[in-house]
């Protein structure tokens, strides 16, 4: 019987090593003299690099018979690119340093998907996704929480010397996973019980009508949800309100934890009818937070805000790839697929920090989550307005 603890070890400790000092990045600055719009421009750039890049690594991956390789190499990028932002804080130098973030954060959430796929099968893959999300969250929550600690107590480069012990434990659990145990037909979503289906072709993402539906409405989604948490960081910072390393850690510790919970609700959810109801809450989330972020200032406030934060996120990190394994099964391309919606909700989560951070400078930062919270509307009627070709997913 095939081991998964380290798979579970992978998605636990890579939570911190994928984002490195990301979260910290908006306080960082801001405490370095940067302007809100200079610090969203910088994530944006970085964000776009890795929505262009999504769809062709998924595809990469869907073929490549080496699925380890995919979540390795972009984690040692991870942490190099972190590296760059703590000594030089040039804005080219913090740019660059985003893009080789984003780009390697975008293989590696594919390649765990397949990784998965390839292990469990499409029938053990709901479950597994579950549990994968919920150890995820739970390696965020306590990354996030011995970050702080150790930001407030020896400054940002603890952090980041955290996030590439993560890393190097990351690596260690990839090594623990045998080759052999991933088959790779089953990685890519192909039919498990008919050895001579081949692949659909590449139209297949502009002919899959629930796949166009979800990547629209996830891009509407993050458009909004993207830039709320490190505005409201970066308004308490501002206001004196809060400490910025222990203020950013609380965000994460309390969002992750309720993502925890989340996920295994997602997962039973899902084991009983499907997605569709899942991602409808999640997207319900959205406004609500926009709402509370405009009435609500400083360290008090973080703990509603971020609540439905974690529900929000915690649902879609089970739905979105569940329900793109599921109706994709069969094609062959569902880590293609995985990309593609990575490529079209990172337009929307590639422009929130931009758009958030410039409103925010003419109009402040309250009036700004108002704005953002109304794009969860948006998607939400999206979402009910192509029920029918989705539901059954």
């Amino acid at each position: 019987m095939t081991r998964l603890w380290p798979l579970l070890g992978v998605n636990f400790f890579m939570a911190d090593m994928q984002s490195g000092i990301g979260p910290f990045l908006g306080v960082f600055l801001l405490e370095r003299g940067w302007a809100s719009g200079m610090i969203g421009t910088a994530m944006t750039i970085g964000n776009i690099a890795g929505m262009l890049i999504a769809t062709p690594v998924g595809a990469l991956i869907d073929a490549s018979r080496h699925k380890r390789i995919w979540v390795m190499v972009p984690g040692v990028a991870v942490v190099a690119a972190s590296s760059i932002i703590l000594v030089w804080q040039n804005f080219w130098a913090v740019t660059i340093s985003q893009i080789a973030t984003s780009i390697a954060g975008a293989a590696i959430v594919p390649a765990v998907t397949g990784m998965t796929l390839g292990i469990v099968g499409q029938k053990g893959f709901n479950r597994q996704n579950g549990r994968n999300q919920a150890f995820n969250h739970a390696g965020n929550m306590v990354g996030a929480a011995t970050s702080g600690l150790l930001g407030l107590q020896f400054g940002y480069f603890a952090v980041f010397l955290l996030a590439a012990l993560f890393g190097a434990i990351t690596i260690a659990c990839v090594f623990m996973i045998s080759p052999g145990s991933i088959d790779d037909r089953s990685a890519r979503g192909s039919k498990e019980d008919d050895p001579e289906s081949r692949p659909s072709g590449l139209t297949v993402l502009l002919r899959h009508k629930p796949l166009l539906v979800l990547a629209l409405a996830l891009a509407v989604f993050h458009l909004g949800n993207a830039a709320i948490v490190p505005l409201y960081g970066m308004s308490a910072v501002a206001k004196s309100h809060a400490n910025g390393p222990g203020f950013v850690a609380t965000t994460v510790v309390v969002a992750q934890g309720v993502m925890v919970v989340a996920s295994i609700v997602a997962m039973r959810v899902a084991e009983k009818r499907n997605y569709w109801l899942i991602m409808l809450a999640s997207f319900l989330v959205l406004p609500l937070r926009g709402v509370l972020a405009y009435f609500l200032a400083g360290w008090w406030g973080v703990i509603p805000i971020e609540i439905l934060d974690g529900i929000g996120t915690g649902l879609q990190s089970v739905a979105v790839p569940g329900m793109v394994a599921r109706s994709l099964y069969g094609t062959g391309r569902v880590n293609l697929a995985q990309g593609a919606v990575i490529t079209v909700q990172g337009a929307g989560a590639a422009s929130s920090p931009a758009i958030g951070g410039w409103i925010a400078q003419a109009l402040g930062f309250s009036s700004t989550f108002l704005v953002l919270g109304s794009f969860g509307l948006i998607a939400t009627a999206v979402w009910i307005m192509w029920r029918s070709a989705i539901r059954q997913y």
